[in-house]
């Protein structure tokens, strides 16, 4: 009988070993050495490009590789244009504040990809996406790390698949917590990712019923919320845009935290990651320590970039990011 559980045991280590966990199955860092070595090159050569001509570049960058992985996964299917016969995710009202440039940059990212006779229609859209991310966080200040490579482009793309799967700007912790296990992260990854709110903009009509509600959101500094009025004044165009970081706006930092503490975060989302005491440890140590934010931040976007990752026939390399082959 011990001789029996003792095979059993050595047959599920080896079966674990030989079948790891589904969404990270292809990933490797140097996965196209052998197809197109300089692909890093290329990409970031492209985005720097873009980053030059406009800083938008970067939050809207962010935000595109975020709201697609969430959705279904790493896998490019928010960039796929609609068509009569389809409305894509792109058109769901939860994407419609994306940011051109962001679509721009991976496009152009493509092009200069496939440029090159050796890398043509041989990377992904959705491993391009993720080299243009960690991209414009390294120009714009943050961390450089490497990119876990070998996604392959979604077969579907779908407005009704993105409803109950982006948070929203009035979550709290639970909310939060809750969507984020479901892509398997943790509360940690959770507060290191909100801040991609380090960099970009947000609209008036995301917060006014914070600023103008009955009663006002007491957790908004005072100073703080005469500013945000007088930005985004009662009957403002609500599409107004108000930076999300009212310190550091272009610099991708550990500000966001050091806002936080202060009753400064744009959100309802934002601020509550320091009101709720279970949170509130983690955004004190960051804000004191960037080195221990960029860290975690590493870590926490590694894990995103895991997400419902495509292998095999459940995707393939599209010719077109925005077109299905």
């Amino acid at each position: 009988m011990g001789n029996f559980n003792l095979v059993l045991l050595l047959s599920l280590a080896l079966s674990f070993c030989l079948f790891p966990f589904p969404t990270s199955a292809q990933l490797k860092q140097n996965f196209y050495a052998n197809t197109c070595s300089n692909v890093e090159s290329l990409v970031r050569g492209a985005v720097t490009k873009k980053f030059q001509q406009t800083f938008v570049t970067v939050p809207a960058t962010i935000r595109l590789f975020f709201h697609d992985c969430f959705v279904q996964g790493c896998d490019a299917s928010v960039i796929v244009a609609s068509t009569s016969s389809n409305t894509a995710e792109k058109d769901n009202p939860d994407n419609l504040s994306l940011a051109g440039d962001g679509f721009d940059t991976v496009i152009k990212a493509k092009a200069a990809v496939d440029a090159d006779p050796k890398c043509r229609n041989k990377v992904s859209c959705a491993d391009i996406l993720a080299l243009a991310t960690r991209d414009v966080i390294a120009l714009s200040g943050g961390p450089s790390y490497a990119v876990e490579l070998g996604r392959l482009d979604g077969l579907s793309s779908t407005a009704s698949s993105v409803n109950g799967k982006l948070p929203k700007e009035t979550f709290n912790l639970n909310q939060l917590n809750s969507l984020f296990a479901a892509n398997g992260l943790t509360q940690t990854d959770m507060i290191a990712l909100s801040a991609a709110h380090s960099v970009g903009f947000s609209h008036c009509s995301k917060i006014s019923s914070r600023i103008y509600g009955n009663p006002v959101d007491p957790t908004v500094n005072k100073t703080y919320l005469g500013q945000l009025r007088s930005m985004c004044p009662k009957n403002v165009d609500p599409r107004i845009a108000i930076n999300m970081d009212p310190n550091t706006p272009r610099t991708f930092d550990n500000m966001y935290y050091k806002n936080l503490q202060q009753k400064m975060g744009l959100f309802t989302s934002d601020q509550v990651l320091w009101e709720d005491t279970r949170s509130r440890p983690t955004v004190n140590i960051w804000a004191g320590n960037k080195q221990a934010f960029q860290s975690a931040f590493i870590t926490a976007m590694t894990k995103l970039g895991r997400v419902g990752v495509k292998t095999g026939r459940n995707g393939n390399i599209r010719r077109n990011c925005a077109v299905f082959n």
